[in-house]
């Protein structure tokens, strides 16, 4: 159960439920012991109009009532201890001091056209997601951020170290969104340089990753590298698609393919990876290149990043509760094992 925690007092102590929407459990505990009494006293009532009371309790001693009776109370007290426990008694707190270690980091994720080539299954693009949804439950505590660059670059998430929401920011990259068109890594990497460098607290060890087939258009990349190597950032690069090379779909309204890319001689456009391009990013700001063509790279990459010297990214003071859960099911446990070892009634007593 994900409900809120019931905070109140009691006698000046703190006291707080966890989960207090498990104390339901304690209907269902009585009602299972009123049930259970109610058919011990049908039974019992049965006996003594079989048998009559002396002979009863001579022939029919696992009938009795008060035995069964007190059977039903200890299951029932049991499940109320149970249910309790399962709500998670807090009693008493104190105050610590929480530090989140890590690295800063921005994902620079190629959305251009040519991310739409099929080369690598379902596409280029579908393939860096894949990619950076790895990345992302791989890291530990750092902070991530994520530019989307085509012919130009935008901010798509800013620098958290709250990866669910960066993987709802990365849902939304589609190249048919892209303001201009083209390939500008070169766009790309200084923005995401200002990213790092307008960070509070910012960490010693910062890195970029790309994410692209390396196809550059304007050819300012190499200087944009030249400037991140002056900051110490370093690029991990991971090629994304085939040398080989691979025309661009064009999809129509339903998202169907409805042709190839063209130039303006009417040739079909091939679009194809610039390993070498994104190797001299990577080698220029002390960095590598990453290259799986039939599987994920990035793993190889989150290895890279743990290795990198962590920074105090965050303090904060946090209440800790003290966990009372215990103190409700051990003696739960003990009253549902003495319940068991009560003798019940024979077999052939109805």
């Amino acid at each position: 159960m994900s409900e809120n925690p019931l905070r109140f007092g009691f006698l000046g102590y703190p006291l707080a439920l966890a989960h207090p929407g498990y104390l339901l459990l304690i209907l269902v505990a009585l009602l299972l012991g009123l049930l259970a009494l109610l058919v011990a006293l049908r039974r019992g009532a049965r006996v003594q109009a079989l048998l009559g009371s002396r002979l009863g309790k001579a022939l029919a001693p696992g009938a009795s009532t008060l035995l069964s009776a007190l059977q039903a109370a200890l299951r029932a007290s049991a499940l109320t201890l149970f249910a309790v426990a399962l709500a998670q008694p807090q009693c008493g707190s104190r105050t610590e001091l929480a530090r989140r270690r890590g690295i800063d980091l921005v994902v620079a994720l190629d959305a251009s056209k040519s991310m739409l080539a099929r080369d690598v299954a379902p596409s280029r693009l579908d393939r860096a997601k894949l990619e950076l949804n790895t990345l992302l439950d791989s890291l530990k505590g750092d902070r991530v951020g994520i530019v989307a660059f085509a012919g130009d670059a935008y901010i798509q998430s800013p620098l958290t170290s709250d990866y669910a929401a960066a993987k709802l920011f990365l849902r939304a990259v589609d190249p048919e969104q892209m303001q201009q068109g083209g390939t500008n890594i070169g766009a790309a990497l200084l923005l995401a340089q200002n990213m790092l460098e307008g960070v509070d607290r910012g960490a010693k060890d910062r890195v970029v990753v790309l994410l692209s087939d390396g196809e550059d258009l304007s050819g300012e990349e190499m200087e944009a590298a030249e400037s991140l190597r002056a900051s110490g950032i370093k690029v991990y690069a991971v090629g994304i698609g085939s040398e080989s090379g691979e025309p661009i779909p064009e999809f129509g309204k339903t998202g169907e393919v409805v042709g190839y890319k063209k130039d303006a001689s009417g040739n079909t456009v091939l679009t194809r990876l610039d390993r070498a391009g994104l190797e001299a990013v990577a080698q220029l700001t002390g960095g590598e290149f990453f290259y799986q063509p039939q599987g994920v790279a990035v793993p190889e990459v989150a290895a890279r990043i743990d290795r990198l010297q962590k920074s105090e990214l965050e303090s904060r003071l946090t209440v800790r509760w003290d966990e009372r859960f215990q103190s409700f099911l051990a003696p739960g446990l003990l009253l549902l094992v003495v319940g068991l070892l009560l003798p019940g009634r024979r077999k052939g007593v109805a």
